[in-house]
């Protein structure tokens, strides 16, 4: 099965050389689910034809707001909006999450309750799942058709469901723990509160559920479900 990757942003320069950019982190992430890839660089207009160029689409993070004023961003609206018109399956990742809900019509904020980053445990569709965070922003009203199958304290809307149209989720369980330590090092300063990175160094060591949401994230590609 082909999956379409929709890059939204590039992780940091700096960091590229040992860990990759995002598409790379993905092919990782779903080693072994019996996927190829192309990836379009939407960011910069690289847009697919058609929904139908692949059997799935997977938008990933970007350091931009879903409520920016980017010349990608209405043009992947309507890409999303078209493709579950298709019933071609749609997963999204932290902005992708974002712009999910936001182009069907849900509410996205820049989050009062500030950062989320770092190993952080969530519940989803009835499981415990610890995965890497990297957000302020968050789903603060889902759109009329999602179902929030997941969340915590801080983001009540961390994981959506749309029917057999769509999937997302707020966090990054494609980020590994020496990539989160290296935004920490190049993203963070004078932009996550030093109080915020000090919890989170102290649980960048604990396990994470990566290949577990890995297989779920592929079970919803391949299952619709």
């Amino acid at each position: 099965m082909r999956i379409g990757i929709l890059q939204t942003g590039h992780a940091p320069e700096s960091l590229r050389t040992a860990h990759g950019d995002y598409p790379d982190m993905f092919t990782r992430l779903l080693a072994g689910h019996g996927f190829d890839f192309v990836t379009h660089d939407v960011e910069a207009m690289d847009f697919p034809a058609s929904p139908l160029d692949a059997g799935g689409w997977l938008i990933t993070g970007s350091r931009h707001g879903v409520y920016e004023d980017h010349p990608f961003i209405p043009p992947l609206e309507e890409f999303i909006r078209a493709a579950m018109e298709a019933a071609v399956p749609v997963v999204g990742i932290c902005f992708g999450h974002q712009i999910i809900a936001r182009a069907l019509g849900g509410q996205v904020e820049k989050f009062a309750g500030g950062w989320a980053v770092g190993p952080t445990d969530y519940r989803i569709e009835g499981r415990n799942y610890r995965l890497n965070a990297w957000h302020q922003d968050q789903v603060i009203r889902p759109p009329e058709g999602a179902v929030t199958v997941g969340g915590n304290d801080f983001c009540a809307h961390a994981a959506l469901i749309y029917g057999d149209r769509a999937f997302s989720v707020q966090s990054h369980p494609e980020f590994e723990r020496d990539f989160i330590a290296g935004l920490m090092q190049t993203r963070a300063p004078g932009l996550v509160p030093e109080p915020v990175l000090a919890e989170a160094r102290a649980r960048l060591d604990q396990p994470t559920d990566s290949q577990a949401m890995a297989a779920r994230i592929a079970r919803f590609f391949t299952e619709r479900r």
